[in-house]
């Protein structure tokens, strides 16, 4: 028998059910992966709670992420093969397939080598993070050496990951936090500034901070109204990369009678990890980060798998910066 998070209706993490279920075998095009590590994300709550743009399918399992070991290969499968170290990346619908488990089946085309240098928990910590990160800034931004990065809610592993991908290409990170009480951590993490929301204007200080000129991207995961304070720290035909829904309310658009001329868009990491040269091209250059030191994946908090509800709850706090991680114990008779 193996361990899966199912739940049977909307709700907040007491949903959350971890239940006996069969070992399934891998169809056509799928792996079945024994898991270490889980990472846990944002999307996952907003799933639970039904707020998500894919709605679950009771029961209905949750999870993007994973690190462990492929112990069954579908029909159609190649360059994977069973004892391969391996961590999966968001590339599919919760409501079809799910990491949150002791022994899961995912899309090969999901599944990537797990990094020599990086650990499970590392590695179910990384790829949502810094494959999300790449599409914005690189992909679709154009960030150039030199450049300011604004990076809003930037305690988040998404943050975190945009902070180094930031330093890692010779931009220049400007980290936003509500509190002051994460401000020397995000400095610690490499933020070359941070703008404290709580207590500074936004605009005014990114135009301090850019000697007036503003920045040449702003990275967004919250959304709602505040979109239009951040156009006003953007430098003219510059990005503004929304890829976030924390902020419910409605997202108004920047329009020219207000601010300078500007590139307005959403994004979502979809975009890369649902298209095989892409994904080809972020892995190789997230690969490259490891390899050289500038990217080191930030682990807030560990929790076991029974211990999932608890996870959930911490997530929802925001207390945490960096990724909340969640261990998998195996039974020697799986």
């Amino acid at each position: 028998m193996a361990k899966l998070v199912q739940f049977d209706r909307l709700g907040g993490p007491e949903v959350l059910t971890l239940r006996d279920v069969e070992v399934a075998t891998p169809g056509a095009g799928e792996v079945r992966i024994r898991v270490d590590a889980i990472g846990l994300n944002r999307a996952e709550i907003m799933y639970r709670e039904g707020v998500y743009f894919d709605q679950p399918v009771f029961p209905s399992t949750l999870g993007y992420e994973a690190a462990g070991v492929i112990e069954a290969v579908g029909p159609g499968v190649d360059g994977l093969a069973e004892g391969d170290t391996v961590a999966v990346v968001p590339a599919f619908l919760q409501s079809r397939y799910g990491t949150y488990g002791t022994n899961i089946i995912v899309p090969a085309s999901a599944v990537v080598p797990r990094p020599a240098q990086v650990d499970p928990a590392q590695a179910a910590a990384m790829w949502m993070a810094y494959i999300t990160a790449y599409g914005a800034l690189i992909e679709s931004g154009k960030v150039r050496p030199g450049d300011h990065v604004l990076i809003t809610a930037a305690s988040s592993s998404v943050g975190l990951a945009a902070i180094q991908l930031t330093n890692h290409i010779g931009a220049i990170p400007i980290a936003t936090t509500r509190g002051a009480d994460k401000k020397q951590r995000l400095l610690d993490a490499g933020a070359a500034h941070v703008i404290v929301t709580d207590d500074e204007d936004v605009p005014a200080r990114v135009k301090e901070i850019t000697g007036g000129e503003g920045v040449r991207l702003a990275f967004d995961p919250i959304a709602g109204p505040g979109v239009e304070t951040l156009a006003l720290g953007i430098a003219p035909d510059g990005f503004l990369v929304v890829y976030g829904a924390l902020d419910p309310r409605t997202t108004p658009l920047p329009n020219a009678q207000s601010y300078p001329a500007l590139n307005s868009s959403t994004y979502t990491l979809f975009e890369i990890t649902m298209n095989p040269e892409r994904l080809r091209r972020a892995v190789a250059f997230v690969n490259a980060g490891l390899a050289s030191g500038s990217f080191a994946p930030v682990v807030d908090r560990t929790f076991d798998l029974t211990e999932i509800s608890e996870a959930h709850r911490y997530m929802a706090a925001n207390g945490h910066v960096g990724k909340i991680v969640v261990t998998v114990t195996h039974d020697d008779t799986v």
